[in-house]
């Protein structure tokens, strides 16, 4: 499996507690912007503007916006696997599949409440390898729940990890379709999808 870890889009690391905030306020304002706009419409300067900073001091830490959307979506991607981790935390690791339908919950949860979230989701509409530039979206994702999970339950990274790929990929498409057919996720195609991967995540991880 390849290194779990993804390439910063960060000029610089904010070291003060007040340039760290700063950072954060332009992630924000990005996201808002984006659930307003639309990625493509969305400008450095209107960030910097939604942000109350001076784009001087945006430049100071991302190159772009393709960048500053490449830090807020890491932050997605942290916040989205911090909920999954606690939500495995207290599962039996012989059944830990019967909580995939948590999971896509939270993934829904996050589409339906995080600001910009679902005109981006984890980056393919900005680019396929937007969290990493050795991985695709996807596999970034897939590796990451494969780290967790082998963490907290007693499981090897061999046995789970093609199949939480394969589990990952179909998921992302059947979600596209229900977000297609509803912009809050057609629930007949929500049920479905989490019907078919935990039937397949138990057929390979199954006793």
């Amino acid at each position: 499996m390849s290194e779990n870890r993804t390439a910063t889009p960060l000029r610089r690391q904010p070291v003060q507690q007040r340039s760290a905030k700063r950072v954060e306020r332009m992630l924000d304002a990005t996201a808002e912007l984006i659930q307003e706009m639309g990625y493509e419409a969305v400008t450095t300067t209107l960030i910097a503007k939604r942000a109350g900073v001076a784009v001087g001091s945006l430049y100071q830490f991302f190159p772009d916006k393709r960048a500053v959307v490449q830090a807020l979506t890491q932050r997605n991607l942290e916040r989205f696997m911090a909920a999954v981790g606690e939500r495995l935390g207290g599962v039996d690791h012989q059944h830990w599949w019967d909580v995939v339908d948590s999971l896509l919950d939270i993934y829904l949860r996050m589409h339906r409440e995080v600001p910009g979230f679902s005109k981006v989701h984890f980056g393919d509409v900005v680019d396929v390898r937007l969290l990493d530039d050795r991985r695709d979206n996807n596999r970034v994702i897939a590796d990451s729940l494969t780290q967790l999970i082998t963490s907290r339950l007693d499981l090897s990274a061999e046995q789970v990890a093609l199949p939480i790929s394969i589990a990952v990929q179909a998921a992302d498409g059947l979600l596209n379709l229900a977000f297609r057919r509803d912009p809050q996720g057609d629930p007949e195609v929500v049920a479905e999808t989490k019907f078919l991967i935990k039937g397949y995540l138990a057929s390979r991880l199954g006793e």
